[in-house]
């Protein structure tokens, strides 16, 4: 038997349960890993809340962990039993001390990568590598608004944007969490408690605007991310921590210059093995340059699931955030 949490009816975190479940053996072209560190990541969030549906109840609950090989199915080549390994689009059921992954989504770690890094970045730093690498092609010089700054996302992406020359402009909601944003590599902060969003980019930026916006928050944000933009420049929605983008009118884009806007995930970018493969080696080898640093601000026992997701839920929680088996 493992423990795992797993939820049997959408709502709250009180719905998780922290629970006996059986070993399950790998099947052909699945391996099962023994976990180091379980990432946490607000689209778990998602799947407790119903807002992405789970293909059955009970389920269990994240995609994502960094850990050891403990058996191969058969057909599996690129892995062997001790690899030490990560993955980011595991099915659902990685809040769990093992987890069974197809293996075509399982990376090995090079040895400059420890698990709990591995854990913590994963989905966020591939979030980041496709954001800044593919759907806009950032090359130096182009200034860019990035929602949660300070968060696990943009802890990153304040980083790497630092490494290619790129003037990131980051949204916080405190001093402190300005002063972070500041310290990965923020060219500029605006806290949107206490400031207009819109009117200090116009100030930093001589009127110019922005090239792209990067908006995890969604609905809240959605009309305040496009005036921010230049014409013809790119929104790029990417997530929904504040709801959904609803009841979008698109003659909207060209009334505010003939913007661009993408909806784009990370299963979008990463879709076959080569991909996946590329995009792990240009974050790996940020990663061990020293470019860009993960800074793991919470650990929490696998138990404690729910209040993780609370702390990530209410903006609590600044860097990335980890489950302990």
């Amino acid at each position: 038997m493992v423990k795992r949490i797993e939820f049997s009816r959408t709502g709250g975190p009180e719905v998780l349960e922290f629970v006996d479940a059986p070993l399950v053996e790998p099947q052909a072209g699945e391996v099962r890993i023994r976990h180091q560190a379980v990432g946490l990541n607000f689209i778990d969030i998602y799947f407790r809340t119903g807002l992405y549906p789970v293909p059955s109840l009970p389920s269990g609950l994240g995609t994502e962990g960094a850990g050891v090989v403990e058996a191969v199915g058969d057909g599996v080549e690129h892995l062997a039993v001790g690899d030490r390994v990560a993955y980011a689009q595991g099915p659902l059921g990685a809040y769990a001390e093992q987890h069974v992954v197809p293996a075509d989504k399982v990376v090995a770690l090079p040895d400059g990568v420890d698990g709990e890094t591995a854990a913590a970045s994963m989905l966020k730093g591939l979030t980041v590598q496709y954001l800044l690498r593919q759907t806009y092609r950032l090359e130096g010089g182009e200034t860019i608004l990035f929602h949660a700054a300070a968060g696990g996302v943009g802890s990153i992406a304040c980083q790497w944007a630092r490494a290619l020359g790129v003037k990131l402009i980051g949204t916080v909601s405190s001093p402190e969490k300005a002063a972070l944003a500041r310290e990965n590599g923020a060219w500029a902060t605006i806290d949107y408690t206490r400031e207009d969003v819109v009117e200090r980019v116009r100030e930093l930026t001589d009127g110019a605007m922005c090239d792209v916006v990067y908006d995890s928050v969604g609905k809240d944000t959605w009309e305040t991310s496009l005036d921010c933009l230049k014409k013809r420049g790119l929104m790029v929605s990417f997530g929904n921590a504040s709801g959904p983008v609803e009841g979008v009118n698109i003659g909207i884009l060209n009334q505010k210059g003939a913007l661009y806007v993408t909806r784009p995930s990370l299963n979008g970018y990463a879709d076959t093995r080569e991909r996946l493969e590329s995009m792990c080696a240009d974050l790996f080898a940020m990663l061990e340059s020293g470019q860009v640093k993960i800074d793991i601000a919470q650990r929490f026992p696998l138990a404690e699931a729910g209040k993780a997701q609370e702390a990530l839920a209410g903006r609590l929680t600044t860097g990335s955030t980890i489950l302990v088996p």
